[in-house]
């Protein structure tokens, strides 16, 4: 190599001069920084509401023309205009501002020309209370309609009672000898313990025996009933062609009436999710925003006379509070009426009510526990029948055939009871 090439080498490897790095930094000059605003609210306060003005729908000009009209704005966007509802001392800041508008932040700017409509947020408060009115009164009559049905379905129920009578008279029976052993009621409470007591077995519990007695009782009825109406007496009407053909179709009606009970209840189950508190305050809630709303809407209605800025906001709400002030007042009436059919329930069952009080709906939730408990034994009940089926019958089978309880349950046999009054469970 005879010559070098100088000038691609200052290329490659040559430090750049002082004018070339000026030029380059030129291209990557950073903007000016951006005009600063002026804040009166909290800054994290100002932010948030930046950013939820950003997902409104509406322009600032229909909103405040929405407030002076007293409509025209949907649930979600009062909610939203709600969370912007500034203290009492940045509204008199707000207010007190007399400087250059453009030169306050967005969020300023939006809840100062919102505070240029006299109360602004109190017709918002005002017309949120009118949108959500109707969806709270139907949820407190969904509520009181199902506590209704749901007395109706524990004092008419047959099977209920019929069960109840069952556990009453097995508990009797076991109890032959003791201050216990003649009892003519029991709290409902009971019916949760019946799963504790378990057999000689050790997996039939005294539960088990009850629910195979009811389903034994209601299916030799069910089976009675259906012939009758249908004039089929005998093996041949009925199809079953022996007696143990019988029985096991008594058992399979029965199990299907029993295992049903759940369903019969259902709005006893619904009850039992209800919040007595919540339900109450609801309606006190209401009640007080309506009186809330007279108020400011007599004051509104005064001023509107002489201000500039009228709308149709006093109108529309003088409208809506005639029709609200009737319906709060049978929605009370109605709340009174249910929750005097819900004490009498309880007293139906366990006598003394005042001792409820606190938890007025608590029958239905001890009724819901023992339901779930009735619907597990009914599934464990039909899985032995189907075992017993297709096994050889090997082992203690709790509904291969009726056991008095003194065989299942040993400590009954030590009080020796007159077994000649053991009687079937009648239908």
């Amino acid at each position: 190599m005879n010559r070098l090439d100088e000038e691609m080498i200052e290329s490659l490897f040559s430090y750049p001069t002082s004018n070339t790095v000026k030029s380059e930094a030129a291209k990557f000059s950073v903007n000016p920084p951006p005009k600063q605003h002026q804040h009166i609210l909290d800054p994290r306060k100002s932010q948030n509401i930046a950013i939820l003005l950003r997902a409104l729908t509406v322009t600032r000009e229909e909103i405040c023309d929405a407030l002076l009209e007293g409509e025209g704005l949907n649930t979600e966007i009062l909610e939203t205009l709600m969370k912007m509802e500034p203290t009492r001392e940045e509204e008199a800041r707000l207010k007190d501002y007399k400087g250059d508008i453009s030169k306050l932040g967005p969020a300023e700017q939006f809840i100062k020309a919102l505070l240029d409509i006299p109360f602004a947020f109190k017709r918002i408060d005002a017309m949120r209370f009118r949108a959500t009115f109707e969806e709270e009164v139907v949820d407190m009559k969904n509520s009181l309609e199902t506590l209704e049905l749901a007395c109706k379905e524990l004092r008419c129920s047959r099977l209920f009672l019929k069960l109840l009578e069952a556990v009453l008279k097995t508990g009797n029976r076991m109890n032959v000898g003791t201050f216990r052993g003649e009892a003519q009621a029991f709290k409902l409470d009971a019916l949760l313990k019946l799963a504790d007591i378990k057999g000689i077995d050790g997996k039939t519990t005294l539960l088990h025996f009850v629910v195979q007695e009811i389903i034994r009782s209601e299916g030799m009825q069910s089976a009675e009933t259906f012939n009758n109406t249908n004039h089929k007496v005998g093996p041949g009407g009925s199809g079953i062609r022996s007696l143990g053909d019988k029985e096991d179709e008594y058992k399979k009606l029965g199990l299907q009436l029993v295992s049903g009970l759940s369903t019969e209840l259902c709005n006893v189950k619904k009850s039992a999710g209800i919040d007595s508190d919540v339900l109450i305050s609801s309606l006190s809630k209401l009640s007080r925003e309506l009186v809330k709303l007279g108020q400011f809407r007599q004051i509104e209605s005064q001023r509107s006379t002489t201000d500039e800025k009228k709308g149709n906001f006093s109108k529309s709400m003088t409208s809506f509070l005639h029709q609200t002030e009737e319906k709060i007042g049978q929605l009370q009436k109605e709340e009174e009426r249910v929750f005097l059919l819900v004490k009498e329930i309880t007293e139906y069952f366990h006598g003394d009510s005042t001792k409820e009080e606190a938890h007025p709906l608590r029958i239905f939730v001890i009724v819901r526990d023992f339901l779930g408990i009735l619907d597990h034994v009914c599934k464990e009940i039909g899985r032995w029948k189907q075992n017993s089926s297709s096994s050889s019958n090997k082992g203690f089978d709790p509904i291969s055939a009726r056991y008095s309880p003194y065989s299942i349950f040993p400590k009954t046999m030590e009080r020796k009871p007159d077994r000649s009054s053991d009687k079937s469970i009648p239908a």
